[in-house]
């Protein structure tokens, strides 16, 4: 698998980008609603990347943007992880995990201090991944914040140990929440 920034118009990160929308909408029911511009992914600012097998064939997105202290639940120094899709045939290959290393990478190189995202109840490989990795609940934050099921996930980029025992609490029983 290769990893390639492409920028958040390319065609096949617009086609993952549908597509991801499309398991939103089989998930909560409706597509994500949070907004997004392109440049948000321009270097320095962010990164938006495709992985690829070794045929060509796109496999998944991952993406953050710079955040800064403002809004409810950010701090100067985050990167925001967004639009993390892996096509379902390549599922279960330990992509994800190579996606959000690659992430967690590149925005600390880019001098960001935390990565955070939004995540929702409907998602438990996701949500099991991200505990696997270090990640812990935030202050919530973004466009679901108020939905009972919009969970908000943080990681200490400067954590080499990352506490990757961490638990997530999935609840249940809660309205919609769309994902990162």
């Amino acid at each position: 698998m290769e990893i390639r920034v492409v920028g958040y118009g390319h065609p096949d990160a617009q086609l993952l980008m549908a597509e991801v929308q499309q398991e939103y909408v089989l998930r909560y029911g409706d597509p994500d609603e949070t907004e997004l511009d392109a440049a948000d992914f321009d270097r320095p600012n962010g990164v938006f990347a495709v992985a690829y097998d070794p045929e060509g064939t796109p496999l998944g997105t991952a993406a953050w943007r710079a955040q800064e202290g403002g809004e409810i639940g950010l701090a100067d120094g985050d990167a925001e992880i967004k639009r993390m899709y892996t096509r379902t045939q390549a599922r279960g290959r330990g992509l994800a995990r190579r996606m959000l290393r690659f992430l967690e990478e590149d925005a600390r190189r880019a001098g960001r201090r935390r990565m955070v995202l939004e995540t929702g109840d409907q998602q438990p490989e996701a949500l099991a991944l991200y505990a696997s990795e270090g990640y812990l609940p935030i202050v919530k934050f973004g466009f679901y914040r108020e939905y009972d099921s919009a969970i908000c996930l943080g990681k200490d980029l400067h954590d080499a140990d990352g506490a990757a025992d961490a638990a997530v609490e999935v609840p249940t029983g809660a309205a919609a929440a769309h994902p990162a």
